[in-house]
């Protein structure tokens, strides 16, 4: 492994634990610093090397889930507000203060306290966009994809909705139903989106695209185009999963959030139908294996343990209620309510 591997996989996305200092004495990096690539290009001009020994992780539980998000929420509330005023999309900020938070969160092996900290409060907006970069950028990893596939990816999912930015507060906002002229003018927020991220020096053609193509579906009901499965690049593709979890997932305006249950129900629905039946199958696989030994509350109301994720029915999993064992797979009639931790 090169050195820049092992600080991509190793250090990035991390804390420092002690100051870091120049050969003559001038401090460059603060103690409690989370490490990005400017960082670490930083260290590389200084001769200065980091060992796994001087970072450490965030951190694995709710309460660290959560401050880091909301920080997080500050920084993007910002950066898109200035969208908002200039057209303009300041990368600098971005890679600097979002994304290295990003890539620490999905870091976690504990999905349940990141999904926690990332369902919408009353900043679906902005909270939506880092939990949809997050996400994605978990699927990258989990499809195995390059560094720099998976940085571009992530960046693209943390923009995908920034044409919103652009649509009046009125009608971003309201509470009530939109009317057709609203909801026509909502739908344009892909091509506003597509619009800004082209013109914006440091994005290339293809995170544009995903501006452009989050809301298209593989059986060609989506917007705005109508495309149909590989007419959709594949990072816009890995986003639309993302983006469909995460809005069901969460309180918005007009609409309340699912059960969990309900969400991971509709999505293994929609795998041969509108989402790409991979990734979605991908997702849904990683999510329910890691909830093994959580608890959960069916339908009936009992409490039970997960205990064992089948293959070719992920989203039915056995669980142990006291000194019984419930195949989910085998009785329809009850469900997972919710997960309880």
């Amino acid at each position: 492994m090169d050195k820049l591997d092992f600080y991509l996989q190793k250090v990035i996305g991390k804390r420092t634990i002690e100051d870091l200092y120049k050969a003559d004495g001038t401090l460059i990096i603060p103690a409690n610093i989370v490490i990005t690539y400017d960082h670490v290009i930083l260290l590389e001009e200084n001769n200065i090397d980091l060992t796994e020994a001087d970072v450490k992780d965030i951190g694995a539980d709710f309460e660290q889930h959560s401050q880091m998000i909301d920080e997080t929420v500050v920084h993007v509330r910002d950066i898109f507000g200035d969208i908002r005023k200039k057209r303009e999309i300041q990368l600098v900020p971005l890679r600097e203060q979002v994304l290295p938070m990003i890539h620490a969160a999905s870091d976690s092996k504990h999905l349940i306290h990141l999904f926690s900290a990332l369902q919408a409060k009353d900043d679906y907006t902005y909270r939506h966009n880092i939990a949809v970069g997050a996400i994605a950028n978990l699927i990258g990893k989990w499809m195995k994809l390059n560094q720099q596939d998976l940085m571009q990816l992530t960046t693209a999912a943390l923009l995908h909705d920034v044409g919103k930015m652009m649509i009046p507060e009125q009608v971003l906002n309201k509470a009530e139903r939109l009317t057709d002229k609203e909801f026509g003018l909502m739908k344009k927020h892909t091509v506003y989106g597509y619009d800004i991220l082209k013109e914006t020096v440091g994005i290339n053609h293809r995170q544009a695209l995903v501006a452009l193509q989050h809301h298209e579906r593989m059986d060609g009901s989506g917007y705005p185009m109508g495309l149909k499965k590989d007419e959709i690049d594949l990072y816009s593709r890995i986003v639309s999963v993302a983006d469909i979890f995460h809005a069901m997932s969460s309180n918005r305006v007009y609409q309340n959030q699912f059960p969990f249950y309900k969400v991971i129900s509709e999505m293994e629905k929609e795998m041969f139908g509108s989402l790409d039946p991979e990734i979605t199958f991908l997702f849904i696989e990683h999510t329910m294996n890691s909830l093994i030994g959580n608890t959960v509350q069916l339908t009936d109301g009992r409490e039970g343990t997960i205990v064992l994720v089948s293959k070719t029915a992920p989203t039915r999993p056995l669980i142990k209620v006291a000194d019984e064992f419930i195949d989910l797979s085998k009785n329809s009639d009850l469900q997972i309510e919710q997960i309880n931790g």
